[in-house]
């Protein structure tokens, strides 16, 4: 099994590998593209995203700026949209229902190093996805973390950190980020 196949299967593998660096680059050179572009030029923004991503619908925004790791590991349902400074480390499959709507300065992290030292140092890690479901709102300064899964019509509070799954139907936040309440307005 190559580096690739061991990172798509979420088991430990060497970062440093001249594949997935490459694409790597390729990702951080299309996502410094898509960033440079004047906010008129969307055809083109639309074109270097769907060139990126592994799946859009058809109406989606990704304010710039925006950054990935691969971008092929992120799935976008329908009516995606993200404010400004998006960052989605998509080591591992990083997917959103319909009707996503996130707030600026939020980032969604797959990676996870090892506690033990010696084999951190080897650049060694792996990761574990990320599953938004549908009408989730996150506001502003979130952080989503590996292996987490959010259920349908939840708002998740800015500035939260969600380290564990958090349910359908809810309004949640906090650091660490936990249910405070049913969400009756869906």
């Amino acid at each position: 099994m190559n580096e690739k196949e061991k990172m798509l299967n979420g088991l430990l593998y060497d970062a440093s590998d001249k594949t997935l660096l490459d694409e790597r680059i390729k990702s951080k050179t299309l996502c410094q593209e898509y960033n440079s572009l004047s906010p008129t030029d969307k055809d083109k923004k639309q074109s270097i995203l769907k060139e990126l991503l592994g799946k859009t619908g058809k109406n989606f925004l990704i304010e710039p700026s925006f950054y990935c790791d691969y971008g092929y590991n992120i799935k976008l349902g329908e009516n995606f949209y993200s404010n400004h400074n998006l960052v989605i480390l998509d080591v591992a499959e990083v997917t959103f229902g319909d009707n996503v709507f996130i707030g600026p300065n939020c980032g969604f992290y797959t990676p996870e190093h090892p506690l033990d030292t010696e084999t951190r140092n080897k650049g060694l890690e792996y990761a574990k996805p990320i599953k938004v479901g549908n009408n989730v709102w996150f506001g502003g300064n979130v952080a989503v973390l590996s292996s987490v899964s959010i259920g349908d019509n939840t708002v998740i509070g800015a500035g939260s950190v969600v380290t564990k799954d958090i349910p359908a139907n809810v309004i949640a936040f906090g650091n660490p980020c936990r249910v405070i309440r049913e969400n009756k307005n869906q």
